[in-house]
């Protein structure tokens, strides 16, 4: 979902081995609900058995779509996936994901939504042949209008700001002056 030149993208990704694209042309900026709703509208029309997403976004840094368009479809999630294995026989996708106290083992039924971890695969490199090749597949395109989705944005940036500068350091000669410190100047001892 982008711009024109998101097609760039998209064309390293069938070089990858990808079999097909799709665009969604928006030039407007595209909040986490409003992807989530096109990819949901996308589904619809798709009909995939999996929909794996990255953890977060680049542009905003924001960790939401993966948890909205789940929740739009009515789907299981399982974020941040460290290991994926499938059972297309009973229809099922064992996720691990990565917890403060280890590793986390969920069992989901298909269809559902898997947000990714960096450590879940190691990622392809676009040979030149494959670059050529992908030039020749196809890549669909669609408008938000033609999915029945309005581009808007329920936020509004009401003001950003530096955060102040920070006082220069004190180095200290003992472990009595930073005790001292502590409880006269910090007060938190």
């Amino acid at each position: 979902m982008g711009p024109a030149n998101c097609v760039d993208t998209l064309r390293t990704g069938l070089a990858m081995g990808a079999d097909r694209g799709i665009h969604v042309e928006a030039a407007r900026e595209l909040v986490p609900l409003t992807v989530a709703k096109v990819l949901k509208r996308l589904v619809e029309v798709e009909n995939p058995g999996l929909l794996i997403l990255g953890k977060q976004a680049i542009d905003d840094d924001c960790n939401q779509t993966g948890q909205m368009i789940a929740g739009l479809l009515g789907w299981p999630q399982g974020t941040f996936a460290s290991k994926v294995v499938l059972d297309k026989e009973k229809q099922v996708a064992t996720v691990d994901r990565e917890v403060d106290g280890g590793l986390e083992t969920l069992c989901l039924d298909l269809p559902a939504v898997i947000t990714t971890d960096l450590r879940l695969n190691q990622p392809r490199y676009a040979t030149l042949p494959n670059i050529m090749k992908a030039k020749s597949k196809p890549i669909k395109k669609y408008t938000p209008e033609e999915l029945n989705v309005e581009i808007k944005s329920d936020l509004e940036v009401v003001q950003v700001t530096e955060p102040p500068k920070r006082k220069a350091g004190v180095i200290l000669s003992s472990v009595d002056e930073l005790i001292d410190k502590l409880k006269t100047e910090a007060c938190v001892i």
